[in-house]
């Protein structure tokens, strides 16, 4: 099996500037989501985790994650987008952040920025996004597992179990 990781916005509403959570989900919501989060976290062995207040505008790290691709850094910057917001709480609506990614995996910060903004990055972008509302993609990540789809932060346990459903055994 690959993975073919492709970013899109859950949230498409979400204005440039972002906004608060609370504003999102309301604030009871919040209050109950930031420890169940920080606890399944624990739990998979992710530490140091932060759950920031407020949600970005994620196009322009969607186009920067895009453009990486065909520079054949799209997971590493993948994991420094995510580890930027969920382990730094910064900004990844920030031009300085999103450079910063790009730079710390060898790319050169401002060509990823000026190439993210590329028309046909920024309509990859926007297709993965309209894909995965047909899809009927409701949370992420979603994975599509030979036909088994798995949606949300999940044990890894549950994503073997849905490959040993659909015929795949451990590598070895």
């Amino acid at each position: 099996m690959a993975l073919d990781w492709r970013g899109f916005e859950l949230h498409p509403g979400i204005p440039v500037g972002g906004m608060a959570l609370e504003q999102m989900f309301g604030a009871d919501r919040v209050r109950k989501m930031r420890p169940y989060l920080l606890d399944f976290a624990r739990g998979q062995g992710v530490v140091g985790m932060v759950v920031p207040d407020h949600k970005p505008n994620t196009r322009k790290a969607l186009a920067v994650a895009e453009w990486s691709r065909g520079q054949g850094k799209l997971h590493p910057v993948r994991t420094g987008l995510m580890d930027a917001y969920w382990r730094e709480g910064l900004d990844l609506e920030d031009d300085a952040v999103l450079a910063r990614v790009a730079s710390a995996v060898g790319l050169d910060g401002p060509a990823a920025l000026r190439g993210s903004r590329e028309p046909g990055i920024l309509e990859r972008v926007a297709a993965m996004g309209r894909e995965a509302a047909r899809a009927g993609v409701t949370g992420i990540p979603t994975f599509d597992i030979g036909g088994e789809r798995v949606v949300g932060a999940q044990p890894y346990d549950a994503l073997a179990a849905a490959a040993r459903r659909v015929g795949s055994a451990p590598s070895r």
